[in-house]
């Protein structure tokens, strides 16, 4: 459960809030959490920077405090400054890629680390945040029925009582086998204006989402009632690319299946694959999947700060009780 006060939020003894995320918070001020593997392994450098501060600045730009959670020398960090940002994109792969098992081993160690969407939201959840923005979630992979390869995002969905905006699961996963896998651990997956599931670059796919909801305010009430009645977990808001930058389903899926079959000849599995499948795709389309997901993680950023702003108007209507 999450703490009861800011008071108690800012004394968590592994965790240290940004003065202007702990000022938010204390003044029941709209928070959206940003997640750093994005910048470390999400993009290369310089870009991977300069889209971290873009997407911090489009929060903020909508009424939002942005948090940009990662571990730094051994400490939880909700919100960064700028020279840290700079360090974990400079630092690039070379740092340590932290999911919720990693996060206890990077603490004891007195390392630094940049979060992946489950360890974001254990972050996020221990600071008092209840929305997070990203660019696609983790799911199962292709061919998990041999590898058992599923990433522990969804398992952290499925406990962890955080909103998680993005544009779909990325489209290098099995997107139908990460539906059944999130409706099985009771995970609702809400369509923002669609009833298609997105791909991540793609406004659609094959598959539908649960339900569409049209307005911030009518996700709000849905995160309001599901917390307030104890149900434990999270909440998928897939928020379709822009048109004017989506990319054409066929190019993409070309570009996937040969990003997979080069990462099966080189055996590349676990969590090197999503990076390593993401640079492909990138390269393969000539750097316009890039763009793309710079411009998908912005439109993010505004949906998670109209969330984020509307969620804590009915909180602080109808207080959920802990």
């Amino acid at each position: 459960m999450l703490p009861d006060t800011p008071r108690q939020r800012m004394h968590h003894p592994y965790l240290d809030l940004h003065p202007e995320v702990a000022d938010a918070l204390a003044r029941h001020r709209p928070v959206v959490a940003l997640e750093s593997t994005i910048i470390s392994h999400g993009m290369p450098y310089p870009q991977n920077v300069a889209t971290a501060l873009q997407v911090e600045a489009e929060v903020r730009a909508h009424g939002a405090v942005p948090a940009t959670i990662a571990i730094m020398d051994g400490r939880l960090k909700a919100g960064l400054s700028a020279a840290q940002i700079e360090t974990l994109g400079k630092t690039g792969r070379a740092v340590a890629k932290v999911s919720r098992r990693d996060i206890p081993f990077i603490v004891a160690a007195g390392a630094t680390g940049a979060t992946t969407v489950a360890a974001t939201m254990v972050i996020a959840a221990m600071a008092g945040i209840r929305v997070f923005a990203t660019g696609g979630i983790g799911g199962v992979h292709r061919g998990a029925q041999q590898s058992f390869d599923v990433s522990a995002d969804l398992q952290e969905l499925a406990q962890t009582p955080v909103a998680v905006v993005c544009a779909g699961a990325k489209s290098i996963l099995d997107l139908g086998l990460t539906l059944e896998y999130l409706e099985t651990h009771g995970v609702p997956v809400v369509g923002y204006r669609t009833p298609w599931l997105p791909a991540f670059f793609t406004r659609d796919s094959a598959f539908k989402v649960d339900y569409q909801l049209d307005s911030a305010h009518a996700i709000a009430q849905v995160l309001h009632a599901k917390w307030a009645m104890q149900l434990k977990g999270g909440v998928v808001v897939a928020n379709p690319i822009p048109e004017a930058f989506a990319m054409p389903r066929t190019v993409i899926d070309v570009a996937v299946e040969q990003a997979l079959q080069e990462a099966d000849e080189q055996g590349i599995g676990g969590k090197e694959s999503t990076p390593f499948l993401l640079e492909r795709v990138c390269a393969l389309t000539g750097g316009d999947s890039l763009a793309a997901n710079i411009q998908l993680v912005l439109n993010n950023a505004r949906l998670g700060a109209a969330i984020a702003t509307e969620y804590l108007a009915i909180e602080m209507a109808q207080p959920v009780s802990r």
